[in-house]
């Protein structure tokens, strides 16, 4: 299929919203109601693959490929149910995580089926599914793609060791974004977002859980390993930093406008936003801290109760040929989770593709690698104490 580089006109990950997790995911995971955890004997129902070829597939606007002329056809899809003769109903109706959280808990915790094969959601909101049983382990036979071409960075984050239940849609960096030409220096360290040249000029992501990793980092926290001491310390440098009005303020992907118009200079940012950025000002740069950045994925989960299991894995592994997972990087620029994509892009043909290849945001490079990690996720017990501190902080 051919390898067309499409930027789209707003970052998919600007649609998110977390504040560290909602009232109703607080009530549950966070008090730990034994009601809501499901046993392994009862995530699956009988499996209708076989006779009913088909799927339905929940994921986020703007996160997969679509033609240039006509954006309603979604190529790499199409491709998949010619090719397997099974149709996908793709519903692009996740746009918050705790807001879907909230649309399908009630299914789950009283063993219901969501009516959803296949769903996307972000990888600390997949540790709550996980830990209260109600997405399925998925059959690795079903999926020699997935078990040769995932990425080593990504295949045993805390939350789901060995990756059993999840396998990563799309990846990404929590990083530093600044602009160069007006500060008139570099960034390197978490720490330069304190500096007096930047009092005001910064800006700090509003969510809990897409915040703490990145600026724990820069306290030299392994962010594998966190515990409530380092959250804590992390939280009263926040505060400091606010009260001396360092911070202009927190966002959620607002930063984007900020840094372009120059109100902001240097901003905790994705590595997928500042990619679109860039496009239009080649002075914005993205910066991996010495001191590390946090790692993060989007990852498809088979929810329990879904009826066509087998044809969902097979979705997932069709994702996961090296020249698939190019045609999808091509277009939505976020870190792919296939590492050979990479060969298969720089082979294009097309000036444009081939230079994708070479992008260390879409590839990270091996000294990029040494210092990304997946972070520990906020545990259900300790969600209600840290939620309460960053709201706070924040001022939610």
């Amino acid at each position: 299929m051919p390898l067309l580089p499409k930027t789209p006109p707003f970052s998919r990950r600007t649609l998110l919203r977390g504040l560290g997790g909602s009232a109703a995911l607080g009530a549950l995971a966070g008090c730990g109601v034994p009601a809501a955890y499901v046993a392994p004997g009862d995530r699956a129902a009988t499996d209708r693959s076989a006779t009913e070829r088909r799927l339905t597939w929940a994921n986020w606007p703007l996160y997969i490929d679509t033609d240039d002329a006509n954006p309603s056809r979604r190529p790499t899809l199409e491709a998949f149910e010619e090719e397997t003769g099974i149709s996908v109903a793709y519903v692009e109706e996740i746009n918050d995580n705790d807001e879907f959280f909230g649309k399908i808990s009630p299914s789950l915790m009283n063993h219901q089926p969501t009516d959803r094969d296949l769903i996307v959601i972000s990888d600390w909101m997949c540790g709550r599914f996980v830990r209260l049983g109600w997405v399925q382990e998925m059959d690795r036979s079903h999926q020699p793609n997935v078990t040769r071409y995932l990425d080593p960075l990504l295949r045993s984050p805390a939350f789901d060791p060995g990756r059993a239940f999840t396998v990563p849609w799309q990846s990404g960096i929590t990083g530093i974004a600044y602009n160069r030409r007006r500060l008139g220096r570099e960034v390197r360290h978490v720490s330069d977002l304190w500096a007096d040249d930047l009092k005001g000029r910064v800006t700090l992501l509003s969510g809990m859980d897409e915040a703490f990793a990145l600026l724990m980092q820069g306290n030299g926290v392994d962010i594998t390993d966190w515990t409530a001491d380092d959250f804590h310390t992390m939280c009263d440098q926040v505060e400091r930093q606010v009260a001396r009005g360092q911070v202009r303020r927190f966002t959620g992907n607002d930063y984007i406008k900020d840094l372009s118009s120059g109100d902001v200079l240097a901003c905790q940012a994705y590595s997928g936003d500042v990619i679109q950025l860039q496009a239009d000002d080649p002075d914005i740069e993205f910066v991996v801290p010495e001191e590390g950045a946090e790692l993060w994925s989007e990852s498809l989960m088979i929810p329990n109760l879904a009826r066509h299991k087998a044809n969902a894995e097979r979705l997932i592994d069709f994702y996961y040929r090296p020249e698939v997972a190019a045609e999808l990087a091509a277009w939505v620029n976020y870190v792919c989770p296939v590492p050979a994509a990479r060969d298969v892009l720089a082979s294009s043909d097309d000036e444009e593709t081939a230079a994708l290849a070479e992008d260390p945001l879409i590839f990270p490079d091996a000294a990029m690698r040494e210092r990304l990690a997946i972070a520990r996720d906020i545990a259900a017990g300790e969600r209600a104490e840290f939620a309460k501190r960053w709201n706070g902080i924040v001022g939610v």
